[in-house]
């Protein structure tokens, strides 16, 4: 019987694939590291650094197109909840006093906002609204029912 000359592979023996181990590249370390333009092209902005954000290359960018504080707002502005005529009589159809926090507690208006009555709809019953602004038309259309107004 012939003698099989065979190798037992052994841990210091191991070694990767050919081609499986690469350096990385060092981009923008200057021409000796690997090519002349380190895999970034060649000219412009980018291959030097990199573009602001927000530059469209040169067209007019977004935030110089849109247009530039226009009007104003006040922080102070009241914003009043707004309850018709025909909302007071479906609420209160046999009329009574009525104030902002009953409206809130009904569920017509917000609770902590100042209310003000408009006048569509036509009053059925007398309403006395305290406490909330009223209208002119509104006003007119209460006291012509009977009701009476008091914006204390």
């Amino acid at each position: 019987m012939a003698t099989e000359n065979t190798e037992i592979l052994q841990m210091h023996d191991l070694k990767p694939a050919p081609g499986a181990k690469k350096d990385r590249i060092r981009v923008g370390r200057g021409e000796g590291s690997k090519g002349k333009t380190s895999g970034r092209g060649d000219k412009g902005t980018k291959k030097r650094y990199q573009v602001r954000p927000g530059f469209e290359g040169g067209q007019l960018p977004l935030y110089m197109r849109l247009p530039k504080l226009r009007g104003f707002k006040s922080p102070f502005k009241k914003e009043f909840q707004v309850v018709n005529i025909a909302a007071l009589n479906e609420l209160y159809p046999n009329g009574g006093e009525i104030t902002a926090e009953d409206l809130a507690v009904k569920g017509a208006v917000r609770k902590g906002y100042p209310v003000k009555v408009l006048g569509d709809g036509e009053a059925t019953a007398a309403f006395t609204l305290k406490g909330v602004k009223v209208s002119a038309s509104a006003k007119a259309k209460i006291e012509a029912a009977g009701g009476s107004v008091s914006e204390d």
